[in-house]
């Protein structure tokens, strides 16, 4: 039995669910809440890289890194539900990677500052950093201005099928939508408007996000 440790709310956690999903495999999700000190039960504690927000576990494999449990996934179960995930030859795959590391190093940082400021800090009733959320916008913006030029050539990051590229912008992206700020960010490139709308409505990723309705903790 596949596991997955966390809250289905956590950006990391959504990220390989919606793997999980899109390669149609049977799990288990034991959901761990850091507010309430779960996080530090010896069984957790025992698998998690203190620094994770998700752990995942197949037989003797454990795995704390997001984007790691992802391709860990797609290539291991390469032939189940989604085939395409981790590309479909050598030039698209290295495209993937070129892609997971511009979402990790490019539009993660950005993106996690203004999801904190404009969608969680509202709800934990803390007043926004204005200086902030100027700053990762102008960050953000000159990233998304890329990705508008890449997606004028092709419906999807590396092509013209969803592949992981795709799929680890979810979290982020949809916590961002939540704003109004956020939301313009996208609207206001065509491109991105338009493959952010389409890459929200894939079955997994609705799947994701009724997961998270259910014990939506902060939101």
């Amino acid at each position: 039995m596949l596991k997955v440790f966390g809250q289905p709310a956590a950006t990391d956690v959504a990220r390989v669910l919606t793997c999980l999903f899109e390669k149609d495999l049977h799990f288990q999700i034991v959901r761990i809440d850091s507010f309430k000190g779960e996080h530090k039960a010896p069984e957790f504690l025992r698998l998690q890289n203190p620094c994770g927000q998700v752990t995942f576990k197949d037989g003797d494999v454990t795995l704390v890194d997001s984007r790691d449990i992802c391709r860990y996934i797609s290539r291991k179960y390469e032939y189940k539900g989604n085939k395409a995930l981790s590309g479909t030859g050598f030039l698209q795959r290295a495209s993937i990677e070129q892609w997971l590391q511009a979402e990790a190093v490019n539009f993660e940082p950005p993106s996690s500052a203004l999801v904190f400021q404009l969608t969680f800090a509202p709800a934990l009733h803390m007043p926004p950093d204005e200086e902030l959320i100027k700053q990762n916008e102008e960050k953000l913006s000159k990233v998304l201005d890329i990705y508008n030029s890449r997606l004028g050539e092709s419906e999807y990051l590396t092509g013209d099928t969803f592949t992981l590229a795709d799929l680890s912008h979810l979290p982020n992206s949809h916590y961002l939508a939540m704003s109004e700020r956020g939301r313009k960010l996208f609207a206001t490139r065509g491109n991105v408007a338009r493959w952010s709308t389409a890459i929200s409505a894939r079955p997994s990723w609705k799947q994701v996000v009724e997961m998270q309705k259910e014990l939506p903790g902060l939101l």
